[in-house]
């Protein structure tokens, strides 16, 4: 097909996410390759997104799939109650490569349905009831994970499942917990204790939280952050949860990014960099002492799909790879490449107000004056951010622009020169912004 048909018959019989189906403008892409890909008409991008924050290790990676040929030629899918080598193998080699003492894990078939099925373990295991999470937070678009997230998309999904109590951030989004990394870590903290408090600390199950919160920001968090909220949730017996579905399997230049707080959550969720999205996967880890707490109780969990035989062997390909060819370690690399090349970009532009990087997890931020307040409201939009969208698309650059910012999240396969090559087309297009800019 070529663009139009694909793009007409797509919004003719399918519907689209987030969106108003009278206003989606579908992207036609007919392959992908490396860091790329391409339109029906040969129109290459850029993909400085991984598409959905999700193909870590690059597109057609050649070894993956020549492991899902190997595959297909084997046993294809098993009922959820059986064992299959794919599952042996792939528990045992994500109880490797995940800290601690996380060894038990219960395969989805994504994100939503992992953080889904970790409220279900959370609540199981402690037989406590409510769930906190925070404001500035995504975490998937199921009934209950819908009321994990803090964020706009929840507005029209609620009334929702009870139980579920929204908290500040440490980095809210213009009220100030302090000035530096210490400061804020503490006044969070003392605040966050308070509210436990007022919620009866023995009626909360877990907090669920970004170990660097995704689409709302890239916000990495402050220094102690992470210890400081281990040691408050052990001292009440609420378990943490950290949701690594966007941030895991190397995207931060760790493994998982709660390592970069030194702390080993109660369970972890997964999914995205699992399978390089080249097969819907999810996972929840779990460590052992929430799984002996499980052991004599019903888990009323389960899904058609899980430990599906197919998607497992393709996601021990896709580990496989990250650890061979050192994505990771390139992750880590690479971080000081963009920071460089956003630096540049704030000495240039006065429309730029920050750039935010950990690893290959990155977000840049627009201002529409000089007292740095962003180009567009909460939930809102600004003609210039449209006409920088717009501009980025015609230049053969996809990425994610929501509000004010837009992202750097490129597979963790990318280079310095494709790196540069990307930022050459931010920094013309930043003119847009800077017309913009009220001075």
């Amino acid at each position: 097909m070529d663009s139009r048909e694909m793009i007409e018959l797509c919004k003719r019989h399918t519907l689209y996410t987030w969106a108003v189906q009278d206003q989606v403008d579908p992207w036609p892409i007919a392959r992908a390759e490396g860091i790329h890909f391409w339109t029906p008409e040969g129109k290459r991008y850029i993909d400085f997104n991984s598409t959905l924050m999700s193909v870590l290790v690059g597109h057609s990676h050649p070894k993956v799939i020549a492991a899902m040929k190997e595959a297909l030629d084997g046993l294809i899918f098993a009922y959820p109650q059986s064992a299959t080598e794919a599952r042996a193998r792939l528990g045992q080699t994500l109880a490797e490569l995940t800290p601690g003492d996380i060894d038990t894990f219960f395969f989805t078939t994504g994100g939503a349905e992992a953080n889904e099925n970790a409220i279900k373990i959370a609540r199981t295991s402690t037989g406590r009831f409510k769930i906190l999470s925070r404001y500035r937070s995504y975490h998937g678009a199921t009934n209950a994970t819908m009321q994990l997230t803090g964020d706009p998309r929840r507005w029209a999904n609620e009334p929702g499942a009870p139980g579920f109590i929204r908290i500040m951030d440490p980095v809210p989004l213009s009220f100030s917990f302090g000035t530096t990394g210490e400061e804020i870590t503490h006044n969070h903290l003392t605040y966050l204790e308070e509210l436990i408090q007022y919620e009866n600390p023995k009626d909360i199950a877990a907090i669920f939280v970004e170990s660097v919160t995704g689409t709302n920001g890239v916000l990495v968090p402050p220094k102690g952050w992470m210890k400081g909220l281990r040691a408050l949730t052990e001292k009440y017996g609420i378990l943490l949860v950290c949701d690594e579905v966007m941030a895991g399997f190397g995207r931060t230049g760790k493994m998982f990014a709660f390592e970069h707080g030194d702390i080993v959550p109660d369970i972890v969720t997964m999914a995205k960099g699992l399978t390089s999205s080249y097969m819907p996967l999810g996972a929840v880890g779990v460590r052992r002492r929430v799984v002996e707490a499980l052991r004599s109780k019903y888990f009323a969990g389960g899904l058609t799909y899980n430990s599906h035989n197919f998607a497992l062997a393709t996601a021990q390909a896709v580990l496989q790879v990250t650890v061979e060819e050192k994505l990771v370690e390139n992750a880590a690399r690479m971080e000081a490449v963009m920071r460089r090349e956003m630096d540049a970009l704030k000495a240039k532009h006065p429309s730029f107000k920050e750039g935010r990087v950990i690893g290959l997890f990155g977000m840049m931020d627009i201002q529409k004056n000089s007292r740095g307040e962003l180009i567009a409201p909460y939930n809102g939009a600004h003609p210039a951010m449209g006409k920088l969208g717009a501009f980025f698309k015609e230049q053969g650059l996809f990425t994610f622009m929501r509000w004010s910012s837009f992202s750097a999240i490129p597979p963790l396969t990318i280079t310095e020169s494709q790196i540069r090559e990307a930022f050459e087309i931010i920094d013309r297009g930043l003119e847009i912004t800077d017309a913009a800019f009220e001075g």
